[in-house]
């Protein structure tokens, strides 16, 4: 009964980026967990809390290392306290499951510790030797049933299979144990010697330390056995830097570090000898992994870098990883922001370094960038395209870069589906909005950002994202149950929660104060700036007792606009779409307008080709822009000649 509704298929499919290969044959981290749990309590009390440790030894992957110092800087104090309690419930919770393992498990070591005691004595010239774990149940059945990534709900049922063998397996050694006495006898025989050997050994002063295999490896390659690359929890945490070296195309990272001192993260697929360039801005919830989700064929920063332009991809304040200058922010003064400080301060800041690597990269002397200024040309083309909330900012951005009289750096903007206004909405937006408006000064200081706090939970939505897809029946109610909440929009949110970005290391989150920002355009109908609360307040701030109407300063932008809106666009509709169409067009704006059958995450998480055609186009028609630039040189310098 779920086919068909909305348009959307009972059974969902995953658009994002292919997975990469160390991720087809992982274990599970339910699996990991059990597979810890069946050791000895020496070892297993490392468990599941040392989840962190375990990943920070595990090679980096290709992301900025800037970013991932600065991430382990900022978060890692306030995440071991809250996993330490975690895994002491969890411990507690899965205790039955631990006496079970644990009883044939020792019997088990102690048969199968005639071959460790061998490979100890092989290796006792170098004194070096992996410690050696139980082999029999529990490699076979994890081995056996680990083939795939799996979801939470499959981790249960592996569990309780490895439950029943354990089971199973206790009472067989039992039952052996029962019926061969003398067995056991030698069994214990050897076990007592090889005891006193080890410790003679240690009075000797021989010390056997285990060593990783990959130091074992590192003179002799042959030595070195295959180890786990992966993370050791199973969630697929790659960046939108995975994503492209992946598919082969170049990539650079830059640290950009706004005024009030958040630390942002632009992205590059470089050209750097090119004069055309192009910075894609996310929206709400989103990173700049919307841009390359859907690989070559259908992401616009593949498609712009393939026809020749500078990609670079912003990342607006709001990861978890709470990425600021100072390292001991508190989450309540990180998440102090609205949307006012995406677009006065996120993307100022980045397009400033974009002029300042391009035109350095251009290698223009200093008169030249004088020159071209003084005719209101820079050496190079920049154009933005920007999706929701994103694009809400970036007119933001503009119109505050005029009024203060300051160089924007655009040629062009291409705003997909772009917030703003919001009064045409269904029943949940509207009553989130008074929601918000009526408890702001109490929700603000409880509930300062909207995200998911701890490693284990982002996990965990990570790992029932993967259940919705391996379950149809199940993703097709969420999808649904979504769907409906949304205001009917067909977008695929099921398969969007799947994406790298939502995963256990990082996760894009949102100000409460952004959504009270959203709550007071929708309640004025208008596309405000952030209203202070008091006169006062708003007089400091813009120097008036309310706060600015951005349409009315319209008139001020001076570059084409193309704003494209979704007719199956429930979050956005169209006819808010062309609201801000209409009041560019009185203001005496360049604007076009379109729409598609599209819904409002198509627009970056789909492969729309007649969308990524018309961007294109969009974009490459600052190619005549730039040969009159090139004309323009060559007259000057004609003109110096003579």
């Amino acid at each position: 009964m779920l086919e068909g509704l909305n348009g959307w298929e009972l059974r969902p499919t995953f658009r994002g980026p292919r997975f990469p290969r160390w991720m087809e044959n992982g274990a599970s981290s339910f699996n990991k967990f059990i597979h810890e749990l069946s050791v000895d309590s020496d070892v297993s009390s490392e468990g599941y809390s040392s989840a962190d440790e375990d990943y920070d030894s595990c090679p980096a992957s290709p992301m900025s290392q800037s970013s991932r110092f600065s991430r382990s800087n900022t978060f890692t104090k306030n995440d071991g306290a809250q996993l330490g309690w975690i895994a002491f419930l969890v411990s507690w919770i899965f205790f039955p499951v631990r006496f079970l393992l644990g009883v044939p498990l020792r019997l088990c070591r102690l048969f199968s510790n005639r071959r460790s005691t061998s490979i100890r004595r092989n290796h006792k010239s170098s004194r070096l030797y992996p410690i050696k774990r139980f082999q029999n149940l529990k490699d076979h059945v994890i081995h056996r049933t680990t083939d795939r990534r799996r979801g939470v709900i499959e981790d249960l049922h592996l569990g309780i299979e490895i439950c029943i063998e354990a089971i199973f397996d206790f009472f067989h050694r039992t039952a052996h144990v029962l019926l061969s006495p003398s067995e056991v006898l030698r069994m214990l025989y050897r076990w007592f010697s090889s005891q006193r050997s080890e410790e003679k050994e240690i009075r000797n002063g021989v010390s056997e330390v285990p060593v990783p295999t990959a130091t074992l490896g590192e003179n002799d390659p042959t030595l070195t056995e295959r180890t786990a690359t992966s993370h050791p929890l199973n969630t697929d945490a790659r960046t939108c830097q995975d994503v492209i070296t992946e598919l082969g195309y170049p990539y650079e990272s830059i640290r950009v570090i706004t005024s009030d001192g958040y630390v942002l993260l632009l992205e590059r697929i470089p050209r750097r000898d090119s004069r055309k360039a192009v910075y894609l801005q996310h929206g709400v919830f989103d990173s700049s992994m919307g841009w390359v989700s859907n690989g070559v064929v259908g992401s616009p920063a593949f498609a712009a870098y393939d026809q020749g332009f500078d990609v670079f991809l912003g990342n607006l304040r709001g990861l978890v990883s709470r990425e600021h200058v100072d390292k001991n922010i508190s989450s309540r003064k990180y998440w102090r922001y609205s949307i006012n400080e995406h677009g006065i301060e996120d993307i100022p800041a980045m397009i400033e370094k974009i002029h300042q690597v391009k035109t350095s990269e251009l290698k223009i002397s200093h008169s030249d960038i004088e020159e071209e200024t003084n005719d209101d040309n820079q050496p190079y083309k920049l154009c933005a395209i920007s999706h929701s909330l994103g694009g809400a900012a970036m007119l933001m951005y503009i119109v505050t870069r005029r009024i203060e009289e300051k160089p924007h750096r655009l040629c062009r903007m291409i705003l997909l589906s772009p917030a703003g206004f919001h009064h045409e909405s269904n029943l949940v937006f509207t009553t989130v909005e008074y929601l918000c408006l009526l408890f702001a000064p109490i929700l603000a200081p409880i509930m300062p950002g909207l995200y998911i706090p701890t490693r284990f939970f982002r996990m965990l939505l990570n790992k029932l994202a993967r259940d919705l897809h391996n379950y149809p029946a199940v993703g097709g109610l969420v999808q649904t149950l979504i769907g409906y909440f949304l205001g009917g929009d067909s977008s695929d949110w099921v398969g969007v929660l799947g994406l790298p970005h939502y995963n256990m290391n990082d996760m894009p989150g949102v100000s409460f104060c952004v959504v009270h920002h959203l709550a007071q355009m929708k309640h004025s109908k208008r596309f405000i700036m952030y209203d202070y609360g008091s006169a006062s307040a708003n007089m400091a701030v813009y120097g008036s007792k309310e706060p600015l109407d951005l349409c009315e300063y319209y008139r001020l932008i001076d570059i084409p606009v193309d704003l494209v809106a979704g007719r199956k666009d429930n979050v956005i509709k169209p006819a808010m779409v062309k609201e801000h169409y209409t009041r560019m067009k009185d203001a005496g704006v360049e604007a076009t307008f379109n729409e598609y059958e599209y819904a409002h995450l198509d627009f970056t998480f789909s492969h729309r080709e007649e969308l990524l055609a018309f961007v294109m186009s969009r974009i490459l028609l600052v190619d005549s822009t730039e040969k009159q630039l090139l004309n323009q040189r060559a007259s000057r310098s004609k003109r110096k000649d003579k």
